[in-house]
């Protein structure tokens, strides 16, 4: 069982349907009474450094043209199913050109406008089909949907760039020159002002990051707690990870915002997930909340699976007879961010600690070869490339050879063939330190579990570090495969975490004022949540099932205070940063100037921080 863990620091706040954006004359402009205050920092924090980035026009174009490409996929295809003849196409009847007057009949070559039907014929093709229709109309009303989404993201989007420059009074073409530790300051000074809050006189940057993070939070923490069913066990390919764009999706539809969601608002809690009296009642009508969404997953199965193969193949097909080895790069993958990812980070703050990781993890990965493989691949690639070879000879020689039946299929299989078996030979002059570069990809991602260190030469090793940073085609094929297998997750797996689920939520979630109900790991307590591997004896009180997992509550808290140095922290968890930084000064002294363990300039700042 959880143990239950109470605030005793803050008081509950009282309901915050009163909470609202309060401006004074001068500033009444649209964001003028605004209640959702998470809502709000969530697309100052979002879109922010989008708009700094990119501006307005390319914001507003990248969602444009989202729209477009969605008409285009379900329109080509349509007419790739139904407006095009090809008997015709593939020369598997002959087309008569003949022309009034003509001596013999013109038996050329087909062309493009002969294999496309007339209208009339296309139309009655379409409608002759009643799954095709269906389609149609489903893919309609996702459209008219995701219209509406993007006109209020576009409205969104010119609501937050006048916040900035009426409210922060930051220009919109000085916006790019602000950085977010910035922005934020300018919001702390702006509540003095203005009581955005009416709960707190002041915000703290740890109330702006609850309110943006509120539900990401729990679901890192969630993670961090191996409360999701995303690990199991398969015959042949052993323990595998699964947490895809659609599992995640239900995940959040099912626990915080959907009409049976755990929360009754954006920042609030049921009541009764709050009462142990109500435990298994609520377990048992959320275990049926599950299996009913999962129900609808699988009626929604074949639409959302046309839709991903579809989208795949247009996406991906140029790129792979281009870039064949483009499948063979890595990448972070979904569960790996929720793994990697600490208490209070932002979206940006993530990608950035991430792609700084990106090629120390790539490199360690590729230290790892097979010889077999590599034997397998330098042959394949000798034989795939002397005919590739031969052909391409014989083309330049003489064009005419390029009208032999399938002789450009045999070429580009033969292209593909020789980059993939390419891309399985290693670097000769390569050196397997894999020690050093598991170290490397640490002082980035700042989580491992504890049997790495000293087993980064082992395949145990190699595969759980897979299962953070996978193949990009190991990722398009789960997302393949997520419309099939998300709903039995949601049916057979999920149900059984029920209880769990609720007694997490009733047991981790605390109330503060001002900001309602929160993840209590994201206090960064370490009196609550700490892990006695990481204190000193006595600063912690946290039991097996409140202390987080890795220090990820020591991690975080680092991060937060090195990122927000005005930041005042809990006292304990201010005692510990303050040991912390001197046993680093004490190190970095013992080292000395002289060692070349610390070296002066940029990087040695960057290594005693």
């Amino acid at each position: 069982e959880y143990q239950r863990l109470e605030d005793g620091e803050e008081e509950s706040p009282p309901g915050e349907e009163e909470l609202l954006l309060h401006v004074t004359e001068g500033l009444q402009d649209s964001w003028h009474h605004i209640k959702n205050l998470d809502n709000f920092f969530t697309k100052i924090s979002l879109r922010g450094p989008c708009l700094a980035k990119n501006g307005f026009a390319c914001m507003m174009l990248s969602d444009v043209f989202e729209l477009v490409q969605f008409l285009f996929v379900v329109t080509f295809t349509t007419f790739l199913l139904c407006c095009v003849d090809y008997d015709v196409l593939f020369a598997n009847r002959p087309l008569n050109h003949s022309q009034a007057g003509a001596a013999a009949p013109d038996r050329g070559k087909v062309t493009l406008p002969d294999a496309v039907l007339p209208a009339a014929q296309c139309a009655q093709r379409i409608r002759a089909s009643s799954w095709i229709i269906f389609l149609l109309v489903m893919a309609a009303a996702f459209w008219l949907y995701r219209l509406v989404k993007v006109l209020c993201s576009l409205l969104g989007f010119w609501e937050i760039r006048s916040f900035y420059i009426r409210a922060l009074d930051i220009p919109a073409e000085e916006l790019c020159n602000y950085s977010w530790q910035e922005v934020q300051a300018r919001l702390i000074a702006l509540q003095r002002r203005q009581q955005m809050c009416v709960h707190k006189r002041e915000l703290t940057e740890l109330d702006i990051y609850h309110r943006i993070l509120r539900f990401k939070n729990y679901t890192v923490a969630m993670v961090n707690k191996s409360l999701l069913p995303v690990r199991f066990r398969l015959p042949l390919l052993g323990p595998v990870v699964f947490l895809t764009q659609g599992l995640k999706y239900n995940l959040e539809l099912l626990l915080f915002w959907g009409p049976g969601s755990l929360f009754q608002n954006k920042w609030s809690l049921r009541p009764q997930c709050k009462r142990a009296g109500a435990r298994r009642e609520l377990a048992q009508r959320l275990a049926r909340t599950m299996v009913l969404l999962g129900v609808a997953n699988l009626l929604l199965c074949p639409c959302v699976l046309v839709w991903q193969l579809l989208y795949a193949f247009f996406s991906y097909a140029e790129v792979i007879k281009r870039e064949p080895g483009s499948l063979g790069a890595r990448r972070w993958s979904l569960y790996g961010r929720h793994y990697l990812r600490h208490f209070n980070e932002l979206n940006h703050e993530l990608q950035a600690r991430l792609s700084r990781g990106y090629k120390p993890a790539t490199k360690y990965m590729n230290s790892f070869t097979s010889p077999l493989l590599t034997v397998l691949a330098k042959n394949v690639g000798f034989f795939a490339g002397s005919i590739l070879a031969v052909l391409i000879v014989l083309t330049v020689y003489d064009e005419d050879v390029l009208t032999v039946q399938h002789i450009l299929t045999a070429i580009t299989l033969l292209g593909l063939l020789v980059t993939l078996a390419r891309s399985f030979i290693p670097d000769e002059h390569t050196v397997w330190c894999p020690e050093q570069l598991l170290q490397r990809v640490l002082a980035h991602v700042h989580y491992m579990p504890d049997h790495w260190p000293g087993n980064a030469s082992r395949a145990e090793t190699r595969s759980e570090m897979a299962q953070l940073f996978q193949y990009k085609a190991v990722f398009i094929l789960e997302e393949l495969l997520s419309p099939v297998l998300t709903p039995l997750i949601l049916i057979f797996a999920l149900p059984a975490r029920a209880l769990d689920i609720v007694d997490f939520f009733r047991n981790f979630t605390v109330e503060v004022v001002g900001v309602g109900d929160i993840c209590s790991f994201a206090q960064l307590d370490v009196r609550n949540h700490g892990n006695p591997q990481w204190l000193s004896a006595g600063q912690t009180e946290a039991s097996l099932y409140q202390q987080a997992e890795n220090g990820k509550t020591e991690l975080s808290l680092m991060r937060f205070a090195l990122a927000h140095p005005r930041w005042q922290p809990p006292r304990r968890s201010e005692l510990f940063l303050s040991r912390l930084q001197q046993r680093v000064q004490r190190d970095a002294a013992t080292a000395g100037p002289g060692t070349g363990v610390l070296p002066e300039g940029p990087l040695g700042a960057s290594l005693l921080s």
